[in-house]
């Protein structure tokens, strides 16, 4: 099956960080490109897998990078394709360089950004599936299962917190 979505980060060393990523791909069956593309290393490269991106059959594009995180914009500018940046966090600014480096696109050339750190691969992926979504009804239904899912796991904690708070109080 040819991938709809690709997950491009800017160094090998940031894979860990984006596996519950490819977690959430693999739960929701949805194929994916993985690469090490690097705005700054590979600039040639990138605007190549950008470029074609589209003619390859992908529909959206998940872009993982810390630091100065260009590479999300600089994937933006070659297509106009979808492409979702995620700020990975770095020790020297805890994430906020790359959080602030990929908000800051020029008008005309957007990229939805995720949250530094935590969930934000997990939520990337999410998004992904959700753009998928809107051609897919299988995918649809799924996603509809997760959020589901998601809501009686919190319900089912608020229950237990209350259970333990009646019978504490």
């Amino acid at each position: 099956m040819i991938p709809q979505v690709a997950l491009i980060m800017g160094s090998y060393s940031d894979y860990p960080k984006l596996e519950p990523a490819l977690a959430i791909f693999r739960e929701f069956g949805v194929d994916v490109e993985v690469r090490v593309l690097s705005a700054h290393r590979t600039p040639d490269a990138t605007a190549e897998f950008a470029k074609t991106a589209e003619a390859r059959g992908l529909k959206v594009i998940i872009a993982a990078a810390g630091g100065a995180a260009h590479l999300p914009g600089v994937i933006a500018a070659q297509t106009v394709l979808p492409v979702i940046g995620v700020p990975l966090v770095l020790p020297a600014l805890n994430g906020l360089d790359s959080l602030l480096s990929m908000t800051q696109m020029p008008a005309g050339i957007p990229v939805a950004v995720m949250s530094a750190g935590g969930g934000g691969p997990e939520n990337a992926a999410l998004l992904a599936i959700a753009i998928l979504s809107l051609g897919d009804s299988g995918l649809s239904g799924k996603l509809k299962t997760y959020r589901g899912q998601l809501t009686a796991k919190i319900m089912e904690r608020d229950s237990s917190l209350q259970w333990k708070m009646h019978a504490n109080g």
